[in-house]
C-alpha cells in the first residue's frame, strides 16, 4: 500500500472530481501536535459545566446547518439527501445529550471504604486523541467519538476518510465557531506514515478507529507497540431473524428499508436476513417486489423508489465482484446486481438466496445494497446460523411472541441485541461489538468510559470521613 493519501471530493453520482486538498507537511503536523498540548491545558482546566456550554453550541450548529451539511455528505459519498440531513440532525442530538448528561456521567463516584477516610473515583481526561473516521457516516461517526471526549476535557486530532475532506473541514469550522479553544479540535490531512507517527507520539494518548478489519488490525498493532488505548468499530454481518409475523409484507418492508438505508453501506446493517420456513417464500417474494421498484437517480433529487450510487466506483466494482462470485458458487440472484458503465458508482440493489456455508458471500461482509435471505426450520437453526460468523456487531430477533424472541436475542454473540426492532440507535444507547467487529463502546454512558483516567482519590483520617458523610448522606447510610 502506498504511503500517499489523496484527499479529494469525487461525486459518485457522476464520477467527477469536485475538489482536492493538500496533505500536511511534517512541520505542519508538528505544529498541530504542539497546539494540541496547549489546547489540552486550557480545555481540561475549564469547569465541565463551561465545557458543556460550548458542546451545546456545537449541537445547535449541527442542527442549524443540517441542510448545508447534508448537501456535502450527498456530494461526497452519495448518501440520499434526506438521510444526509437526518445524519446531521442526529449529530446535534448526540452533542446535546453529552452536554446535558456529561457533568453527571463524569461526576466523582464515592466509595464506601473499610478504612477511615474518604475515597472517590474521578473521571479525568487523558489528553490528545486521534480519531480515524470512515466515509459512510461522515458526520455521525465523528460526533459519537468527539462529543463524549470533548466533555471529558480531552482534545481531538481528526483524520477523516480521504473521500470526505469537505465534511471534515465543515466539522472543524463548526468546532471553531462554537468556541473551542485553539488546538482542542484539529482536522489533519495526513499520510499513512504520518498517522503511524501520530499514534506513536508521546503527546497522543489514544486512538479510535471506525473502518475495516484490516485497518483496525494495523492501527491496533501500532498502538500496542506504543502502549496506547484503542477503540475499534469494524465490520459487521448482523443477523435479522424473523421467527414469525402477523404481516409478512410489513416485516419484509422493515427488513428491506433497514438493508437499503445508506445504500446498504452501514456496519450494523442487517446483512443476513434469517427467516422461518413457514413464511420464507412469501417473505422473499415481497423483498424481490420491493427491490424491483427501485430505479437509479441522483441522490440529491430525493425521488421516491430510487437508489443512489455507492460511495465510489471502486466500492461498486468490489460489490459487483462479490455478487458474481456468489452466483458462481451456487447462490440465486433474484433481481438486480447490475453495475453501471461508469465512471459513476451505481450498483442496482440485489436479492440473493441459497448462499451456502463455506462460500465467499457467506463469510464476507457485503458492504452495499445486497439483501441476503436464509431459510431455517427451527429457532435453534436460526440461532446457530446467526452466530456462525466472525463478526459480532449487532443483531435483531422478530416475533409476535416477545419472550420467544428475547430467548434468542439473549444468546446472540453480538455487542447490541434487539427484539422487534432492527436496532436501538439513539444518543443514549451504547454502540459497539465483539469478535472481529472490534472492541470498546461509543455513545451513551459507556461513551465517556473509554478514554478516561478513572483516578482514585483517597483522603485519610476521620475528618475526611466525616466530611464525606456530610456531602453524601445517602452513601454514608449504606
Amino acid at each position: 500500500m502506498s504511503d500517499a493519501l489523496t484527499f479529494k471530493t469525487v461525486n459518485p453520482a457522476s464520477g467527477q472530481t469536485v475538489a482536492e486538498y493538500d496533505n500536511l507537511t511534517d512541520d505542519q503536523l508538528e505544529e498541530v501536535l504542539v497546539k494540541s498540548q496547549a489546547g489540552f491545558a486550557a480545555w481540561q482546566a475549564m469547569p465541565i459545566e463551561d465545557r458543556a456550554e460550548v458542546v451545546t453550541h456545537i449541537a445547535e450548529l449541527f442542527k442549524n446547518r443540517a441542510d448545508e451539511l447534508g448537501a456535502i455528505a450527498t456530494r461526497e459519498m452519495g448518501k440520499p439527501l434526506g438521510e444526509s440531513r437526518g445524519e446531521a440532525e442526529f449529530c446535534a442530538e448526540i452533542f446535546d445529550y453529552y452536554a446535558k448528561q456529561g457533568p453527571a456521567l463524569a461526576a466523582d463516584q464515592p466509595i464506601k471504604s473499610t478504612v477511615e477516610g474518604r475515597a472517590v473515583i474521578q473521571s479525568r481526561p487523558i489528553g490528545a486523541l486521534l480519531g480515524i473516521m470512515p466515509w459512510n457516516y461522515p458526520f455521525y461517526q465523528v460526533a459519537r467519538f468527539a462529543a463524549p471526549n470533548l466533555m471529558l476535557g480531552n482534545v481531538i486530532l481528526l483524520k477523516h476518510a480521504e473521500s470526505c475532506p469537505q465534511a471534515a473541514l465543515a466539522i472543524e469550522e463548526i468546532m471553531r465557531e462554537a468556541g473551542l479553544p485553539e488546538g482542542v479540535y484539529q482536522n489533519i490531512f495526513v499520510s499513512h506514515d504520518q498517522i503511524e507517527r501520530v499514534i506513536g507520539d508521546t503527546r497522543v494518548q489514544g486512538v479510535s478507529l471506525t473502518g475495516s478489519e484490516r485497518a483496525g488490525a494495523k492501527v491496533a498493532e501500532i498502538a500496542g507497540r506504543n502502549l496506547k488505548k484503542v477503540v475499534l468499530e469494524l465490520g459487521g454481518s448482523d443477523p435479522f431473524i424473523v421467527l414469525d409475523t402477523k404481516d409478512v409484507a410489513e416485516t419484509a418492508k422493515l427488513a428491506f428499508d433497514t438493508r437499503i438505508e445508506n445504500t446498504g453501506q452501514a456496519c450494523n446493517s442487517n446483512k443476513r436476513i434469517i427467516v422461518s420456513s413457514e413464511i420464507y417464500d412469501d417473505f422473499v417474494a415481497e423483498v424481490v417486489r420491493l427491490t424491483e421498484q427501485l430505479e437509479p437517480a441522483d441522490p440529491a433529487a430525493e425521488k421516491p423508489n430510487t437508489y443512489g450510487p455507492l460511495s465510489s466506483r471502486a466500492a461498486a466494482e468490489k460489490l459487483n465482484e462479490q455478487v458474481q462470485t456468489a452466483v458462481s458458487e451456487g447462490a440465486t440472484l433474484h433481481v438486480g446486481g447490475e453495475l453501471s458503465d461508469g465512471p459513476e458508482a451505481f450498483f442496482s440493489p440485489a436479492v440473493l438466496t441459497d448462499v451456502a456455508p463455506g462460500t465467499q458471500a457467506y463469510e464476507d461482509e457485503l458492504f452495499g445494497p445486497v439483501i441476503v435471505v436464509y431459510e431455517v426450520e427451527s429457532d435453534e437453526e436460526a440461532l446457530a446460523l446467526a452466530n456462525d460468523t466472525p463478526f459480532g456487531l449487532g443483531g435483531s430477533v422478530h416475533s409476535t411472541d416477545v419472550k420467544r424472541a428475547e430467548s434468542i436475542a439473549q444468546l446472540l454473540d453480538v455487542g447490541m441485541s434487539a427484539v422487534n426492532a432492527p436496532s436501538a440507535e439513539t444518543a443514549e444507547m451504547p454502540f459497539g461489538g465483539v469478535k472481529r467487529s472490534g472492541y470498546g463502546r461509543e455513545l451513551g454512558p459507556l461513551g465517556m468510559d473509554e478514554f478516561v483516567n478513572k483516578r482514585l482519590l483517597f483522603i485519610a483520617g476521620p475528618e475526611a470521613d466525616a466530611e464525606d458523610d456530610a456531602e453524601h448522606p445517602a452513601t454514608a447510610a449504606q
